[in-house]
């Protein structure tokens, strides 16, 4: 049999994009800009849609690994595959199943899997199965057929014009293209569990817009640092396109003298919904995003979350609200961002805390305390004096023409 092997490319598959109907297209177009972006430092690369999958090229067949492992990472994705391409020719096909069962590593049994996504093929699956698995016999005669429990199975696609045989594949994060769900704010600190929640929500298919409300001039600016560092983590995924930054120390003390000691936490985070709520009504962003877990801490019990929602009139999401901490961490680990998050660094969530922090508000108390300082004129304050830096990692996100204000630090090649 003459050995024709064609390119090895990098076939990714989808799931949920699949089960959309007339504006499938509008996901799969979504989900090409995206990986375009992604592998755009990369030279001669292709990417373009096929049917039911996204074909990434490239004339550097060595290059194909290290871009499936980009591409495993893209939200939307929900596998990626080291394919190789070959004709209709059946000589063509069955020499690249070969190959590709020969690249699978130590197994002992296989079955081949055929699909057709082009119907004009002459021969059936079935039939595609018998004549691939009888020269994968030859080939590997110690080896054994095994159609329910195999431990490699060698995948035949025939996609229109273009046979695509692999056996290895790989799982990406799944979910849906970042750009198709609209924009959202998120709160976001140091810790683990906000940048957890940020991503969960840009894996499906939400821009994210990050509000990190720094304890400056109260404290050192590490924070601030640290979540660019968490945002730079989500560069792959391309979730993030701009980080806001909140100088919130100075008010905070000023919360911390006017109300009791005990309703401090509920009146810094009712703050903060104001605040990251005007961002969202300016980047036209429809939903805030929390990184709250049900009665992990003091201010995330079911009452002094109702007293903080008041605040807001756009949807406030909790992708943790039912995740432990184990859960969380586990995810923060997968996701890049547990190494930066275990760095500890001073900023608003533990500043002028009280000894006893209110477990179960009473709103006519929540309000009594709001109206003991002027809240309108500190949200209107610390709107104007929002700072920004920029991500150049989401395609999708558009900024508003407002809030030009550039951090001096995180972006130093710019003048405010």
């Amino acid at each position: 049999m003459a050995e024709t092997i064609s390119e090895c490319v990098c076939l990714v598959h989808y799931h949920e994009i699949g089960l959309k109907g007339r504006n499938r297209s509008t996901f799969e177009n979504q989900l090409v800009t995206n990986i375009r972006h992604v592998l755009g430092k990369l030279p001669d690369i292709d990417v373009r849609r096929i049917p039911g999958h996204v074909l990434v090229t490239t004339s550097d067949a060595s290059a194909v690994p290290g871009i499936a492992r980009q591409v495993l990472r893209v939200p939307g994705v929900a596998r990626a595959s080291l394919a190789y391409r070959c004709g209709l020719d059946e000589n063509a096909y069955c020499a690249a199943a070969i190959r590709a069962l020969g690249e699978a590593g130590k197994f002992q049994t296989f079955k081949v899997h055929a699909h057709r996504s082009s119907t004009n093929y002459e021969l059936h699956t079935l039939d595609i199965n018998r004549l691939v698995g009888a020269k994968l016999c030859e080939q590997f005669p110690d080896k054994k057929v095994d159609v329910h429990h195999p431990d490699v199975t060698v995948y035949v696609v025939v996609n229109q014009a273009s046979v695509f045989v692999y056996a290895l594949t790989e799982r990406g994060v799944g979910g849906l293209p970042v750009g198709s769900a609209g924009k959202v704010v998120t709160l976001l600190s140091s810790g683990f569990d906000s940048p957890v929640a940020t991503w969960l929500v840009g894996r499906r298919g939400a821009v994210c817009v990050p509000v990190h409300f720094s304890g400056r001039p109260m404290t050192s600016d590490t924070s601030e640092w640290l979540c660019q560092d968490i945002c730079h983590a989500f560069a792959p995924s391309g979730v993030v396109g701009r980080l806001y930054v909140v100088p919130f120390g100075a008010r905070q003390r000023e919360i911390s003298l006017a109300v009791p000691q005990s309703l401090r936490i509920i009146m810094y985070r009712r703050v903060m919904f104001a605040v990251a709520q005007r961002i969202a009504r300016l980047e036209g962003a429809k939903a805030l995003v929390t990184g709250e877990s049900l009665g992990q801490v003091a201010s995330q019990t079911l009452d002094n979350i109702a007293a903080v929602d008041e605040m807001a009139t756009i949807p406030v999401l909790r992708p943790l609200i039912g995740s432990d901490k184990q859960e969380i961490i586990a995810r923060a680990q997968q996701i890049g961002t547990y190494d930066i998050c275990c760095e500890t660094a001073p900023d608003c969530c533990t500043l002028f805390m009280p000894r006893r922090p209110e477990t179960h508000a009473r709103i006519d108390e929540v309000h009594e305390a709001w109206d003991c300082f002027d809240h309108d004129a500190m949200i209107d304050d610390l709107v104007e004096k929002v700072e920004y830096v920029d991500f150049d990692q989401c395609p999708s996100y558009r900024a508003p023409r407002c809030l030009r204000h550039r951090h001096a630090e995180l972006c130093p090649a710019w003048t405010q």
